[in-house]
Order: structure tokens, then sequence, then C-alpha cells
């Protein structure tokens, strides 16, 4: 029971952990091991490339559309990203069109010094914009997000200015960490359980 208690609450982790991807698939199995069969799996990456910063969700919107995959449904990529100006109409149409979703916020965010790098995932939802102070709709039922830069401070500037190397290898792993979670849950999930003899 400790243990379910541990999990519930938001990991944090440091991209350049070498457990990092074990870490991260464990605890995204976890979250979506809980998620009804009826509901569909939709993935909606926040951001824009047109700040390095906040490109994080268009880049593993890009990595996760390269598998094709039947397992989820996926909105916000660097050829069509899903930024302030289209989020709510975004978040309608999948309510309108995807029966029951379970909705995967992934967004970048920036935090104090010592977490920049660092992979958040946990329950509930991101809430976009809120770094640069902006009102927009929260996004999902559970939430990954890479601290790509300090807070507190010029925020558009800072996100600007955010090294393209650190959001791309945090992009990378989020992107191939998700994939692997569904797909192991989505396999788990269509075993059917043993029967005693």
């Amino acid at each position: 029971m400790k243990l379910a208690g541990m999990k519930d609450t938001p990991l944090k982790v440091p991209y350049t952990e070498p457990n990092v991807s074990v870490m991260l698939v464990n605890r995204l199995m976890y979250l979506l091991d809980r998620v009804p069969s009826d509901r569909r799996m939709v993935v909606v990456c926040v951001g824009t490339d047109r700040s390095t910063g906040d490109a994080l969700g268009p880049l593993v919107g890009a990595s996760l559309s390269k598998y094709h995959s039947p397992y989820f449904d996926l909105y916000g990529t660097l050829e069509e990203p899903v930024h302030a100006m289209n989020l709510d109409e975004t978040l309608q149409g999948i309510n309108r069109f995807v029966r029951k979703p379970f909705i995967i916020g992934i967004d970048a965010c920036l935090g104090q010094s010592a977490s920049v790098g660092c992979i958040q995932v946990g329950n509930g939802p991101v809430r976009p914009g809120a770094g640069v102070n902006k009102e927009l709709p929260p996004v999902g039922d559970i939430h990954i997000t890479g601290i790509v830069n300090v807070g507190g401070f010029m925020e558009y500037f800072v996100l600007q200015n955010t090294r393209l190397h650190l959001v791309v290898r945090m992009a990378d792993i989020i992107a191939q960490c998700l994939f692997s979670a569904i797909v192991k849950s989505v396999r788990t999930a269509s075993i059917p359980a043993a029967t005693p003899d």
C-alpha cells in the first residue's frame, strides 16, 4: 500500500539519470494500467516550433508520429503544432470525435535551476501557458513535462534562449518511454487473466 502511495506522487527525474528510461516507463505503465479498456488513449503535445524551449511538445509529437501506432491518437507535431491559438479548438475536437478519451498531456515548463533537465510524470493535467502567465485550458488526465529552463524572470526570453540540445534529448527520451509504456500496457490489458483449474 505504501508503494502505491509513493507512485501517486509525481515522479521527477533528470534526463541524464542512467536509469531514466526504466523509471519513466515503470511510472507510465503504473498510470496507464489503471485506464479502463473502453477509453481511447490520446496524446496531446503542446508547444510551438517558433521557440526553442517551447518546442519540446512538438518534438515529442514528431517522434511519436513516426511509429504510426494504432494504440493512440496524436495531436501536436512540428508539422501541425498544438499551441495557445488552437488549443481550445483541439480539445473540443478530441471530445467531439473520440469516445471517452484518456488524454496524456505533454508540455515544456520552467522551474528552479536545480530542476532544469528533469522530466516529470504525474496524475492530473499539465497547465500550458502557466510559465508565461497565459490563461489556457488544462490538458490531460495524466501529464509529462520537461523542465527546459529557469522560470521567474523574462520567461519569453528564457524560452527563446533555451539550448536545443537539451530539448531534443528530453523529447527523444519522453517519446521512446511513452511509446514503450503504451505498447506494454495495451499488450498486458489484452492478455486474458489466468483462470484457476
